[in-house]
C-alpha cells in the first residue's frame, strides 16, 4: 500500500513545483512592493491613512499588472511553440532526409553509433508526432507549454501577490494610528523569510539560507524606498 502512494505524492510535488516560480515571484514582489510603498511614505513622514490608501491601491494595481503580464506571456510562449512546431512538421514532410540527419547528429553527440544509432533514427522518424517532439526538445531546446494555462497562471500570480502584499499593511489595518513602522518591518521581514524558506521544499538548499536570501533582497528594496521618501520629503 505504501508503494502505491509514492507516485501520487511525487506527482503532486512536481505539479506544485511547476507553479513555484509564479507563487514565489508574485509573493516576493507583493511583499517587497507594498513594503516599499510603506517605507517610502514613512520616510516622507506621511500619515497612516495615506500609507493605507497608497498601499492598497498600489497592491491591487501591481497585482493586476503582474497577472495580466503573466497571462499574455504564457499565451505568447504557447503561440511561439506552436509556430515552431508547425515549422518542424513542414520540414519533416518537405526535407525528411535532412531532418533524419539532424537526428543522427543529435544522437551521435549523445554517444550512439553504428547499428544502434540507425535503429534509433528509424524508431524516432517512424513516429511523426514523436519525431517533432524530439526535434523541438533536442534541436530547438523548447519545452512544450501545453500544460500551462494562461488564466490559471494569472490567477495564481494575482492571488499570491495580493495575499502576500497585504502583510506589510496589517499593522496599519489592525492598529491604525497606533501602528508603527517597526511593526510593518517585523511583519514584512517575517513574511519574506517564510516565503523564502518555503522554497526549500523544492530545493536542496537550506531553508534558513533561502529565507535570509529573500529577506536581504526585500530589505535592500525597502531601504532604497525609505531613503528616497526621506530625501524627497526634505527637498519638498
Amino acid at each position: 500500500m505504501e508503494q502505491a502512494k509514492v507516485p501520487d505524492i511525487r506527482e503532486r510535488h512536481i505539479v506544485t513545483g511547476r507553479y513555484l516560480k509564479d507563487i514565489v515571484f508574485a509573493a516576493n514582489d507583493g511583499i517587497i512592493t507594498t513594503f516599499a510603498v510603506v517605507a517610502g511614505t514613512v520616510g516622507a513622514d506621511l500619515s497612516p491613512a495615506v500609507i493605507l490608501i497608497l498601499g492598497f491601491s498600489n497592491m491591487f494595481a501591481d497585482g493586476f499588472s503582474m497577472a495580466s503580464g503573466n497571462f499574455l506571456g504564457t499565451r505568447s510562449e504557447k503561440d511561439f511553440y506552436r509556430k515552431e512546431e508547425q515549422e518542424e512538421y513542414r520540414e519533416i514532410k518537405e526535407i525528411p532526409e535532412r531532418e533524419r540527419q539532424e537526428i543522427r547528429d543529435i544522437l551521435t553527440e549523445k554517444g550512439y553509433s553504428g547499428t544502434e544509432l540507425e535503429q534509433m533514427v528509424g524508431l524516432i522518424s517512424g513516429n511523426e508526432k514523436f519525431w517533432v517532439e524530439f526535434m523541438m526538445l533536442e534541436e530547438l531546446k523548447l519545452y512544450s507549454p501545453e500544460d500551462e494555462s494562461p488564466s490559471r497562471n494569472a490567477v495564481i500570480t494575482f492571488t499570491s501577490f495580493v495575499v502576500a502584499g497585504i502583510i506589510p499593511l496589517v499593522p496599519y489595518v489592525a492598529f491604525g494610528q497606533h501602528a508603527s513602522f517597526l511593526m510593518a518591518c517585523a511583519f514584512s521581514g517575517a513574511a519574506l523569510f517564510t516565503v523564502g524558506a518555503l522554497r526549500a521544499y523544492f530545493s536542496p538548499r537550506s531553508a534558513f539560507v533561502l529565507g535570509l536570501e529573500m529577506l536581504a533582497v526585500g530589505g535592500i528594496a525597502a531601504a532604497i524606498a525609505y531613503g528616497i521618501g526621506f530625501i524627497l520629503q526634505a527637498l519638498i
